[in-house]
């Protein structure tokens, strides 16, 4: 059975919002006109790239790179009001923003050639990547099948190196969103998704090197958010509830936190870290 059909996910074309010109993308000019850059629009004149990155964690990504002047494209899945949603709220802080239909989990096809086409048509050729689309099946290792591992690795693992593959030379900064599950046992069904994002961090330390030093490739692996995406998995709130109780900073994650931790690695500060996995977990991963 292909495993989109368990999930309802169709195989119609890509759906394409043409970008929307922000009102206030333009940093302000000097008095002998020379573009000024505070560091409250630092990545002005970059374009980035996030895959699934209209709600959750690819949301509070994309919402951090445009506040901080990136214009920026976001692919989704199934849910394009909330692209919609997503590109409005992007382009009101004043850059251009445009979203389309991807799914990357597909091992036939080539999405991830044809999204860089469609960004670089549409804003220019990407210069910044968070490779954040996530989906699979909650299906323990002994029951899965042979497209369900595809379908997983190929919209982790591969479609991380395609789209750099497609990207470069171009590309300044790469962030990929991993999962605690690529280095510790999440149990009850997450063995496929774990495998994938293990895949995943490591491709992210072989890019570095071979990307050195004019691209640097890193992971940021949040703690448990609250997300749609999340609270599809059984024993959401058991989990929420948890990891609350036991996390050193007091809450959970927030896609906001994370936003801020992919913007500083894609940023010039943070020029000599490349091949890491930063962990934004609120201190719940260092308890035994």
């Amino acid at each position: 059975m292909d495993p989109r059909t368990e999930t309802g996910d169709g195989t119609e074309p890509s759906t394409t919002d043409r970008a929307v010109p922000g009102t206030g993308g333009s940093s302000p000019a000097s008095h002998d006109g020379a573009e000024v850059r505070g560091p409250e629009r630092s990545f002005a004149g970059q374009v980035a790239l996030v895959t699934g990155g209209t709600k959750g964690i690819g949301g509070g990504i994309a919402r951090r790179l445009a506040a901080l002047g990136a214009d920026v494209a976001v692919t989704y899945l199934r849910d394009r009001t909330s692209a919609e949603k997503t590109v409005a709220t992007l382009t009101e802080l004043g850059v251009r923003a445009c979203s389309r239909r991807a799914f990357f989990g597909d091992p036939q096809g080539d999405v991830p050639a044809a999204v860089v086409d469609w960004v670089t048509a549409e804003l220019g050729p990407p210069t910044l990547l968070v490779s954040n689309a996530g989906t699979g099946v909650e299906r323990s290792l002994m029951d899965s099948k042979r497209s369900h591992w595809d379908w997983t690795v190929e919209t982790h693992a591969r479609s991380l190196l395609r789209l750099v593959q497609c990207a470069s030379p171009g590309l300044r900064a790469v962030v990929a969103v991993s999962s605690p599950g690529a280095q510790r046992v999440i149990p009850h069904a997450y063995g496929l998704l774990a495998a994938s994002k293990a895949a995943q961090e490591s491709l992210v330390r072989y890019l570095a090197v071979e990307l050195a030093p004019h691209c640097r490739v890193n992971a940021v692996t949040p703690g448990l958010v609250d997300t749609d995406a999340a609270r599809s998995f059984g024993r959401h709130e058991e989990l929420f509830t948890t990891a609350r109780s036991r996390t050193p900073a007091g809450r959970l994650t927030s896609p906001d936190d994370v936003g801020a931790a992919a913007a500083f690695l894609l940023s010039d500060d943070a020029r000599m870290i490349t091949g890491q996995n930063l962990v934004i977990d609120g201190g719940y991963s260092i308890l035994m």
